[in-house]
């Protein structure tokens, strides 16, 4: 995000962050002796002014820079979870406010960066060209991920050895009937007013992306129309940069909060130990395929640095694991890609919205591991054949993903019954999948900024004076 005035000088920020705390100690006093604690009163105020104390400098890092301040966040947040443990759950208030903040602004933002990007493009022919080479990337990409996760759980054997109970989770037991069909019919929707409502996105992308093309055809009459949907996404990313501002303590919130529950449960290192290895080759395979083959290719297909790169991004891709949400990141996404990588705005706007939807890398990676690794669990040996098609289908069905958080685990139901496999061995991997997804997110997320960069050449070739022709 441009920041709106200068950046603060550490003193200052420093000064900033005593401010939010005294009003912190004020906050712990009236949460803490409004309540019930008897003789502990005292230890709990102390601990909540510690707490508190981690926000006040998080809001005084934000000071520097947005970047700082989710830094902060999230540092500080493990710093809590540690010293607090499952205390910590109550501030997921916090996070999840800032969350659903997030998502009240992703489909109006969307549908304007959409319609904006598609209208930019000036002649309909280019959105073809500019389209082809971004399904044919994320296709590829996508294919790699599932590949190279296959490879990876094939060698390490994670499942050799564990058994799979008889119970099917609560979470896929209703998704028994889903089909690579409903991918192809999660492109439409009866009604586009109930597909925004419902914020269903690949219905909603591609009704934008026909609506845009259609209103480059539309010569004068079409020119009204979007110069409209121009300002409206002007507007739209004034709204972003204001709900940024929340970012830095959302962050902190949200890995506080959702950690301190894990925590608070006291089963979650054992839950942890008892799937190490699975979730030792979901890591692999996802730092694999994040630092080697997405920085290859954007090296090799743009000439850029993929550490600058990287660190351009780094405000979108610590919210992305905070989030454990790549649609809830469009805004930070987009708006790093193009302020601090330089991406052209027509190529961000049309890439990453759609890649948030449909380009699942982490996603697709993460499926073809848990898939054969319940397999391994469950003594099934698979063939070559049908380890392809769990490759095949683990592509497709991340299409399905849309987005939210935990979607791989239920569109998995896809991949599993593709090759016969018990539904039952989900559970083994249900204790972990919330922190694998923070990881996945991440790997998502990094995709498709990349994404806007390799397909930004074809974007800048085209002229840039917006036309409807």
């Amino acid at each position: 995000m441009s920041d709106a005035t200068p950046r603060a000088t550490t003193a200052q920020a420093l000064q900033s962050a005593l401010k939010w705390f005294v009003g912190g100690v004020v906050i712990a006093a009236l949460w803490t002796f409004a309540g019930d604690h008897g003789d502990a009163a005292f230890t709990v105020f102390g601990e909540r002014v510690v707490q508190f104390s981690f926000i006040a400098l998080t809001l005084g890092a934000q000071r520097i820079s947005l970047l700082h301040g989710i830094v902060a966040g999230v540092v500080l947040a493990f710093v809590a979870v540690a010293m607090f443990e499952g205390d910590m759950a109550s501030f997921a208030l916090i996070g999840k406010l800032f969350l659903k903040a997030l998502k009240m602004i992703v489909v109006p933002l969307i549908a304007f960066a959409v319609i904006s990007a598609m209208t930019s493009l000036g002649d309909v022919r280019n959105i073809g060209r500019i389209g082809s080479r971004t399904v044919l990337y994320y296709f590829f990409t996508t294919a790699v991920a599932v590949t190279l996760g296959s490879v990876l759980v094939n060698l390490m054997e994670p499942g050799v050895g564990l058994e799979i109970g008889n119970t099917i989770p609560d979470k896929v037991a209703n998704k028994t009937e889903l089909g690579l069909s409903d991918i192809l019919f999660g492109f439409l929707h009866d009604n586009i007013f109930g597909a925004f409502a419902d914020a269903k996105m690949l219905p909603i992308i591609l009704f934008c992306i026909v609506f845009g093309a259609v209103l480059t055809t539309l010569g004068d009459r079409g020119k009204p129309v979007i110069a409209v949907c121009d300002g409206a996404n002007d507007a739209m990313m004034k709204i972003v940069e204001l709900v940024l501002l929340l970012a830095p303590i959302g962050v902190y919130g949200l890995v506080a909060g959702r950690f301190g529950e894990a925590l608070a449960t006291g089963n979650f290192w054992r839950e942890l130990e008892a799937v190490r290895d699975y979730s030792i080759t979901v890591l692999v395979g996802l730092g694999l395929h994040a630092f080697v083959v997405i920085p290859i290719l954007l090296k090799v297909t743009t000439g850029r640095s993929p550490a600058a790169y990287v660190r351009g991004m780094a405000t979108a891709l610590m919210t992305a694991f905070s989030t454990a949400s790549s649609a809830a990141t469009i805004p930070l996404t987009m708006e790093a890609a193009i302020d601090n990588n330089g991406v052209d705005e027509r190529s961000a706007k049309f890439v990453i919205p759609l890649g948030a939807t449909v380009n699942m890398d982490g996603t697709a990676l993460y499926e073809a591991v848990a898939v054969i690794f319940i397999a391994q669990a469950a003594g099934v040996e698979l063939t070559l054949t049908q380890q392809l098609i769990v490759i095949i289908t683990a592509t497709l069905a991340a299409i399905g993903a849309a987005g939210i958080p935990q979607a791989g685990l239920v569109t998995m139901v896809i991949v599993l019954q593709a090759v016969n496999l018990p539904l039952a061995g989900v559970e083994l991997i249900l204790a972990v999948d919330w922190l694998l997804d923070r990881f996945r997110t991440v790997v998502n997320v990094w995709g498709d900024s990349v994404g806007a960069a390799v397909v930004e050449p074809y974007a800048r070739a085209l002229p840039d004076e917006q036309t409807a022709t």
